[in-house]
C-alpha cells in the first residue's frame, strides 16, 4: 500500500527528527491514519538488523497496530509480548505496556534501537517510564518515537521528560479540507447558564465537574437541551458528554421521557455492560448515548453525526476529542445506505467561548513541504514545536502568533472553504475529468482504479481492482468521495504504480486503445494515453459502476 502525501510528509519529518535527536513526538488527530504513519516510521528505522518495539496500553490496540504494520511493511517480521505470548523474535515486537512493565519481562528485553509509543500522552506514567529507562540503559543511543492525537494530559503533567521536540502536527482542518473528516457545524447555545459557568473553579485536571453539575443539572436546562437537539439534530445518532454520573442519569431520563431511545454509559458500569450498550447504539437501536468521560477517546461509531457538550473543558484537546467522535466519514461497506456530510455540534457550555472555535485552531496555509518542518521554540518549556502550533503539545502553553507568522497567505477555516482541488493537486495519481463535464473523475494504477460520479444530486465513490468487483466506497460530498477513492488507490497500489510523473501521461493513445474507444475520442487530438486508459476502464466497468450506484441510491438515508 501507499501513504497519502500528507502522511508521507509526517513520516519524513519524524524520521528527520529522529536522525538528529534521540526522540520526537508526532501529533495526529482521528482520521489522519496514525497507525499507518507510525508503522511507516518504524519501517524506515529498522534497516541493517535494528530492532524495534511498539507499545500500546490495550490488547486490541496491540493487535491492530501489528496488523496494520504488516500491511505497511510486509517484509519485516513481527512478534508479540502480551498476557499469552512473550516473544522478541521479530524485527519489530508489539508489546502491551502492563505486561512488559513487569520486572521479569523487562529483564528479558533485548537491546532495542527504537521504542515507539502509541497514545504517547501516556508516556510519563510510571509503567511507561520503567520501559523507557530500561531501553535507554541497555542502549543510550536508542530512539524514542511517540504518536498521539491528544498530547495535553488532564493532570497537566507535560511530556517534556520524554520528548523535547515535536516533529509534525497534522491539523484537524487539513483532514476536513482534504475530505478525510466531515466538517463540524457548531452551535454555541446559551440556556442562561454561561455566566455561572464562567465562575466555576478549576481543579488540577479540569473544571470542577460537581460545580458544573450544580449549574447544568436542572430540569429547565435539560428541557432546553432536548428542544434544541430536536430542532437542529433530531434525526441524527448523537453522543452527549455530561459532567457527573447523576447529571448523565437525569439527562438520559429526560430523553427517554421525550420518547427518544437513549442509553447511559459511565465508568462504574461493568465492561460487558458498556459493550452491550455500545452494540445497541451501533445497531441503531439507540438514538442517543449519554456518557461521562468514557467515550472521549478510543471509541468511534462513524454514523454519529451530532455531538452535544453539556460540560465545559479547560483543555482544547479534550474539546477536540469530544467533537472528534462525530467527524469520522462513513464507509458504506460497513454502514450501508448512510450518507454523512457534516457533524452538528451543540455546545451548551463554554468550551467554544474559552478556546475559540475549532476553525481558529487550525492552519490551512497549504505550505506542507517535505523533510524538515519550520519550527519555533515554546517559551514555557523550550521544546522545539511546529511553527503553526497555537498550543504547545508538550506543556500545554497557549501560544499567540505574531502577525508576521500568520501573514497574508494564511487561510482561515471559516466555513471550511477549501475544496478537493488541494487533494487533486497532492494526489499521487492523475485524476482525469472523463468527459469534460466535471461529473465523472477517474484515476487508474497498475492493479486498481478509483472514480467519483455525480448522479441525481449526490456524489458516489467507486473503486475496483484486479480480481475485485467494483464496490461502493463513499456517498455524499464530493470532497469526501474523492478522498475515499484516492485512499482506495493508495491501499491497492505501490509507489512504483503512481503515474503522476510518468511520461506516458503526455503520450498519445495507442492504436489498440483507439479501437476500444468511441469514434469521437479518435478525433480528440488532445487525448493522452492515460486519459484513454481511464476511458477504457470506465467503459469496461460501466455496468458494474451503475449497479453499485443504483444499489446505494435505493437505500440512502442521512446519517442518523
Amino acid at each position: 500500500m501507499r501513504l497519502r502525501p500528507r502522511q508521507k510528509t509526517f513520516v519524513e519529518r519524524s524520521v528527520a527528527a529522529l536522525a538528529s535527536r534521540s526522540n520526537t513526538l508526532g501529533v495526529a488527530p482521528t482520521g489522519a491514519g496514525k497507525t499507518i504513519m507510525l508503522s511507516a516510521v518504524t519501517g524506515e528505522m529498522i534497516g541493517d538488523g535494528a530492532k524495534a518495539c511498539v507499545l500500546a496500553h490495550r490488547d486490541e490496540l496491540t493487535a491492530q497496530n501489528r496488523a496494520k504494520f504488516q500491511r505497511v511493511v510486509p517484509e519485516a517480521s513481527t512478534s508479540v509480548i502480551d498476557a499469552t505470548e512473550k516473544s522478541w523474535g521479530g524485527d519489530v515486537t508489539f508489546a502491551m505496556v502492563p505486561t512488559l512493565a513487569r520486572a521479569s519481562n523487562l529483564a528479558a528485553m533485548p537491546r532495542l534501537d527504537l521504542l515507539v509509543i502509541d497514545e504517547a500522552h501516556h508516556a510519563v506514567a510510571d509503567s511507561y517510564r520503567r520501559i523507557i529507562d530500561r531501553v535507554r540503559d541497555a542502549n543510550p543511543d536508542a530512539r524514542v518515537f511517540g504518536v498521539t492525537a491528544t498530547p495535553t494530559r488532564g493532570d497537566r503533567k507535560g511530556l517534556r521528560e520524554v520528548f523535547d521536540n515535536v516533529a509534525d502536527q497534522v491539523r484537524l482542518g487539513e483532514l476536513i479540507a482534504s475530505g478525510h473528516l466531515v466538517p463540524p457545524r457548531t452551535f454555541v447555545i446559551d440556556v442562561g447558564v454561561q455566566e455561572e459557568l464562567k465562575s466555576v473553579r478549576k481543579t488540577s485536571a479540569d473544571f470542577d465537574m460537581s460545580e458544573v453539575a450544580d449549574i447544568m443539572d436542572r430540569a429547565p436546562v435539560t428541557d432546553e437541551v432536548i428542544r434544541h437537539w430536536r430542532e437542529k439534530a433530531g434525526d441524527r445518532q448523537t453522543v452527549v458528554f455530561c459532567s457527573t454520573v447523576a447529571h448523565a442519569e437525569h439527562v438520559t431520563e429526560a430523553f427517554r421521557a421525550a420518547g427518544i431511545a437513549a442509553a447511559l454509559i459511565h465508568g462504574d458500569l461493568a465492561s460487558e455492560t458498556r459493550k452491550a450498550i455500545l452494540a445497541d447504539y451501533a445497531a441503531g437501536k439507540t438514538r442517543v448515548v449519554i456518557n461521562v468521560s468514557v467515550l472521549t477517546e478510543g471509541w468511534d461509531h462513524p454514523p454519529t453525526s451530532c455531538v452535544v457538550l453539556l460540560r465545559p473543558s479547560s483543555y482544547k484537546s479534550t474539546m477536540i476529542q469530544m467533537v472528534g467522535r462525530g467527524l469520522r466519514t462513513v464507509d458504506p461497506a460497513e454502514h450501508p445506505g448512510i450518507v454523512k456530510t457534516d457533524c452538528v455540534v451543540l455546545d451548551f457550555g463554554t468550551s467554544s467561548l474559552i478556546h475559540g472555535t475549532l476553525e481558529q485552531d487550525v492552519d490551512l496555509d497549504g505550505k506542507i513541504g517535505t523533510g524538515e518542518a519550520p519550527m519555533k521554540t515554546c517559551p514555557a518549556c523550550a521544546a522545539e514545536i511546529p511553527l503553526a502550533a497555537t498550543e504547545c503539545p508538550l506543556c500545554g502553553e497557549m501560544l499567540l502568533q505574531d502577525e508576521g507568522e500568520t501573514g497574508a497567505d494564511a487561510v482561515p477555516l471559516s466555513g471550511f472553504v477549501m475544496t478537493e482541488i488541494d487533494l487533486l493537486r497532492r494526489s499521487s495519481f492523475a485524476w482525469v475529468d472523463l468527459f469534460g463535464t466535471d461529473d465523472a473523475l477517474m484515476a487508474t494504477g497498475f492493479t486498481a482504479w478509483g472514480g467519483i460520479f455525480w448522479m441525481e444530486g449526490v456524489w458516489y465513490a467507486i473503486g475496483g481492482a484486479k480480481g475485485v468487483r467494483p464496490r461502493l466506497l463513499g456517498v455524499g460530498e464530493r470532497t469526501v468521495c474523492l478522498a475515499q477513492a484516492d485512499d482506495w488507490l493508495n491501499t491497492h497500489e505501490s509507489d512504483e504504480s503512481a503515474f503522476k510523473t510518468r511520461g506516458w501521461l503526455r503520450q498519445p493513445p495507442t492504436d489498440k486503445q483507439l479501437k476500444y474507444l468511441p469514434p469521437e475520442c479518435r478525433h480528440d487530438f488532445g487525448l493522452t494515453r492515460y486519459h484513454a486508459s481511464a476511458l477504457m476502464t470506465f467503459g469496461f466497468n460501466k455496468r458494474a459502476i451503475r449497479a453499485a450506484i443504483d444499489a446505494a441510491a435505493g437505500t440512502e438515508r442521512m446519517a442518523a
